[in-house]
C-alpha cells in the first residue's frame, strides 16, 4: 500500500528514522527553490553559503554520534553537472556531521541493475519513492511498505554502497574545484 507525501512532509518522514536512512540520488539536477540563490552564487563565485543547512546538521550530528546512520549514494555523470559540483562542495558539511556520502559514476552504475529513480529507504522497512516534475522540482514521494518492494530497494542500496566511492576519496580523485 502506498500513499503520497507532499514535499513539506518528507523531512519529518526521513528524520523519523530510528536506525538508518539511505538515499539513492540518480539525477544530474535538482531544482530546489530554497537552493536557487545559493547554487547560483556558488556557480558564479565559488562561495558556498551552507547556513540554510544548519537545522539539518544540528539534527543529524548528535544522532549519528549516538550510532544512527545517514547514508547517500549519488550516481553522477562525468563530467559533472553544475548541480553535482555544488553537491560535491556541500557534501563537506554533511560528511563533517557524520553523514556517509558516496559517489558512483553513471558509466559504472550502468551495469549494476540500479533503478532510474531517487528514493529514501528508512530503517529498511519504509520506502519513499521520490517524484519530480519536468522542471526537476520535487513533487513529493510515494510511501511504500510492501515488503517485496522494500527488499528490492534494500538490494539496490547494498549494490550502490558496495560500488560507490566515499566522498573523501572521490573528491580527491576528481580534483574537486573550489570555485566556478
Amino acid at each position: 500500500m502506498a500513499h503520497f507525501a507532499a514535499p513539506s512532509g518528507l523531512v519529518a518522514l526521513v528524520l523519523g528514522f530510528e536506525h538508518t536512512a539511505f538515499r539513492l540520488e540518480v539525477r544530474d539536477r535538482y531544482n530546489e527553490p530554497s537552493e536557487t540563490e545559493i547554487v547560483r552564487r556558488f556557480l558564479d563565485t565559488g562561495e558556498l553559503d551552507d547556513s540554510y543547512m544548519t537545522d539539518w546538521i544540528e539534527e543529524l550530528a548528535p544522532r549519528i554520534a549516538s550510532g544512527q546512520r545517514m547514508e547517500r549514494v549519488r550516481v553522477v555523470s562525468e563530467p559533472h553537472s553544475d548541480y553535482t559540483r555544488f553537491g560535491l562542495a556541500l557534501a563537506a558539511h554533511n560528511t563533517a556531521a557524520g553523514e556517509d556520502i558516496r559517489y558512483l559514476p553513471r558509466n559504472h552504475a550502468a551495469g549494476l541493475d540500479l533503478p532510474g529513480h531517487d528514493f529514501w529507504l528508512i530503517d529498511s522497512t519504509t520506502l519513499l519513492l521520490l517524484r519530480f516534475g519536468e522542471d526537476d522540482v520535487l513533487l513529493g514521494a510515494d510511501v511504500v511498505t510492501d515488503p517485496a518492494v522494500v527488499v528490492r530497494h534494500c538490494y539496490y542500496r547494498d549494490v550502490a554502497r558496495h560500488y560507490a566511492t566515499p566522498w573523501s576519496e572521490y573528491k580527491t580523485r576528481v580534483q574537486l574545484s573550489e570555485g566556478p
